[in-house]
């Protein structure tokens, strides 16, 4: 009995957490089944599944082309993010040059900068590359907090790969090149899972740069264009709409999640226990 009590508690423990995670999700799911005053009863079900919101948020604005520019954005700035964060992890992991850890911890300061903090610098850089109102200017302001993580997080991995492996790899002749895509690259996969959904999810789910550098409907991206969701007046909110846009918005999260689950934490984990 003593040792099922450690057990039980721990079980009980992940019960609650479990529950307190997935309430707001579960109950966006239900208020957005529900429709008119039905909205603002407490009903942990809907007594009946209305899929008007679902289909109003569709007819009413460019929710399609919201979504495919976030999803442009966001599989861009991965991309980018990724193939400069391995060719830096490589200098900054592997080869040794006097002011390495140096450049390394000014990377990552630049990180811990809040985003309004550079935003009033930013709004001219992107003004003076013609990039405001484009998702250029998006891709380009969201790489500031995705590539600096990203940097760090692979060049922690890479400083963790056996040195005999890259020897004797140089022994056979490869270059530096070869060592990053045939070497490293393949033993980096699940670090490269890892950040590069992290990645993703901080670039969806952004919002102050594209609200700031986006004007029109059709440039802007979902987290934007469901705040900018309106009703027949300004004082009256269309939540039902807004909660079906916040669901259909989260579905793709959640999946890529569940998808690269074991990769994220093998990732995540990797170099946590050394013996």
């Amino acid at each position: 009995m003593k040792r099922l009590a450690p057990r039980i508690a721990l079980a009980l423990a992940c019960g609650v957490l479990l529950i307190f995670l997935l309430f707001p999700l579960y109950y966006a799911v239900v208020t957005s089944l529900k429709s008119g005053s039905e909205i603002f009863q407490a009903d942990y079900w809907p007594a009946r599944l209305d899929l008007g919101n679902y289909v109003a948020i569709w007819k009413e604005q460019p929710f399609a082309r919201n979504i495919l520019n976030s999803v442009v954005v966001s599989v861009t700035v991965v991309g980018i993010s990724l193939t400069l964060g391995v060719t830096a992890a490589f200098a900054l992991g592997r080869v040794r040059f006097a002011g390495r850890s140096a450049l390394l911890y000014t990377i990552l300061a630049v990180s811990m900068f809040p985003q309004v903090a550079v935003l009033s610098g930013l709004v001219e850089v992107i003004r003076v590359l013609g990039l405001y109102n484009n998702l250029g200017g998006l891709i380009v302001s969201y790489l500031i907090f995705t590539l600096p993580f990203t940097v760090w997080v692979l060049t922690t991995f890479m400083r963790d790969l056996p040195v005999e492996i890259e020897e004797a790899a140089i022994m056979d002749g490869a270059s530096p090149l070869v060592l990053v895509t045939r070497i490293f690259l393949p033993l980096l996969g699940p670090a490269l899972a890892a950040t590069g959904l992290l990645a993703f999810i901080a670039a969806w789910n952004e919002f102050l740069f594209a609200l700031t550098f986006t004007l029109s409907n059709e440039q802007r991206t979902v987290p934007v264009a469901i705040a900018l969701i309106t009703g027949a007046s300004e004082h009256e909110l269309p939540w039902g709409n807004i909660m079906a846009a916040s669901v259909i918005v989260t579905a793709p999260l959640v999946a890529l999640v569940l998808i690269f689950q074991r990769r994220l934490v093998a990732g995540l984990t990797a170099g946590a226990v050394k013996g």
